[in-house]
């Protein structure tokens, strides 16, 4: 791969740090609110802007706002927290509305649940 086509590749990387800070520092077992939580608190130690629980435009008229992505990065970057035993193809398909939804190039999903984290990037081949 040319790491001159990376999309982000810099936030990506501090995304990444912030990732596996977390996992290391809370282990696999704990619920999703408490990841969103540490992972909050070290976007904010590292002056990154963001937006926690940020809620989707509505699809269709007279639609709730149901859809809410975990974390907005820069305004660039959606990144969706999992701790399951599985991330499912809808959660990639999860993400990959968000990401239409909001005219963004690049979306991470990972699930904490994993005794490895793999941190996924998503693409919108649509931008």
């Amino acid at each position: 791969m040319n790491n001159g086509n990376i999309i982000y590749k810099e936030l990506s990387y501090q995304i990444n740090g912030i990732l596996f800070y977390v996992h290391n520092e809370l282990g696999s077992y704990c619920n999703e609110q408490q990841y969103c939580d540490a992972i909050e608190k070290q976007l904010q130690q590292k002056s990154i802007k963001y937006e926690r629980e940020k809620k989707l435009p509505p699809s269709f008229e007279g639609e709730e706002n149901r859809n809410k992505i975990d974390f907005l990065i820069n305004n660039k970057i959606i990144l969706e927290i999992k701790a399951k035993r599985f991330v499912t193809r809808e959660d990639y398909y999860q993400v990959r509305r968000y990401l239409k939804a909001l005219k963004l190039k690049l979306g991470i999903i990972v699930n904490f649940r994993d005794r490895y984290l793999h941190p996924k990037r998503i693409l919108n081949s649509l931008i």
